[in-house]
């Protein structure tokens, strides 16, 4: 079976991206399976299952990072897909943390963003873009030509072996090398590991603590005119 991890920025077209690899999919007689990760509210899986009587399946990420919660539930989803007698899995994750990775090692990463979310976007959401296989760029046709050509060098300046495709999310236009990309991808065998490394530390907030004022905080803390330090035993 098949894996690839779809993640980006909110109203990028991730959805429509993976709604024309499903149904290329279908056309080439492969049968898709698809996990929808996010935080609070989607509605894709239902969607999706209706459009294309695919098994689906949904997952709120509540109080965890959506990129921590897909660690968590992949191993199950796999089994899961397998059970369904999937040929490909397809997750799509709002990835919203920015710090980490929601790809897997040795299985297919891809990152959609928008050309029309700014020229320098690419500078700005971390690895869920440098560690990426694949750019997907969507809204291409509400950009000039100049702008598609520095977006495209901010992706490359970022990562640059990452494989950039230009697409059509409304029409499905540029979608057929996605789909070749994603069925010559290895198959899953044998234990995952998380591509790349997790953040250095773990904040006292995000283990609950609500006071304001690096004073009352430890482990890896910053002021307003320091670096990142560490405060505590």
């Amino acid at each position: 079976m098949k894996l690839a991890i779809v993640a980006g920025p909110a109203t990028t077209g991730k959805t429509s991206v993976i709604r024309h690899v499903i149904r290329k999919l279908k056309s080439n007689e492969k049968k898709a399976a698809f996990l929808k990760i996010d935080v609070q509210y989607a509605e894709e899986d239902i969607e999706l299952a209706e459009e294309f009587g695919i098994p689906t399946r949904k997952i709120y990420s509540g109080e965890l990072c959506p990129d921590h919660c897909n660690v968590m539930v992949l191993g199950d989803a796999l089994e899961w897909a397998e059970e369904q007698g999937s040929d490909v899995l397809i997750v799509e994750t709002a990835g919203l943390c920015l710090r980490c990775s929601p790809y897997v090692e040795d299985v297919l990463g891809i990152v959609v963003l928008e050309a029309t979310s700014g020229m320098n976007l690419p500078l700005k959401v971390g690895p869920i873009l440098s560690l990426s296989d694949i750019a997907v760029v969507t809204k291409i046709d509400r950009v000039s030509q100049a702008e598609r050509e520095v977006f495209r060098a901010r992706i490359q300046d970022v990562a640059p072996k990452v494989l950039i495709r230009e697409v059509n999310a409304l029409y499905g236009i540029g979608i057929d090398p996605l789909v070749e990309e994603i069925l010559e991808s290895a198959d899953v065998e044998g234990q995952l590991y998380l591509r790349g490394n997790p953040p250095v530390g773990t904040c006292t907030i995000c283990v609950g603590k609500k006071e304001v004022g690096w004073q009352s905080h430890f482990g890896v803390v910053r002021s307003l005119e320091n670096q990142n330090f560490y405060r505590g035993q």
